[in-house]
C-alpha cells in the first residue's frame, strides 16, 4: 500500500492523507467523475513517482 500526500495549489506543506479523506477531495474537486476509478488512478500513477494534480489538489506518494 502506498502512502498518499496531498497539497492544495495555495499551500506550502504536504499531508499525508488517508485513502478515505483523498476520495472525498477528488469527489469534491471533480464532482461529476467516478471518484473511485479516479483514486484507483491515481495510485497507479503515484507509486511510480508522479505527482498527479486535480483542480487546486496534488498528489503523490512522498512528503517532498
Amino acid at each position: 500500500m502506498v502512502d498518499i500526500y496531498t497539497q492544495y495549489t495555495y499551500e506550502k506543506t504536504w499531508q499525508k492523507t488517508s485513502q478515505k479523506d483523498a476520495l472525498h477531495m477528488i469527489e469534491k474537486e471533480m464532482p461529476d467523475t467516478d471518484a473511485e476509478g479516479t483514486l484507483k488512478y491515481i495510485l497507479s500513477q503515484i507509486e511510480k513517482g508522479k505527482t498527479i494534480t486535480l483542480g487546486e489538489c496534488r498528489f503523490r506518494s512522498t512528503p517532498t
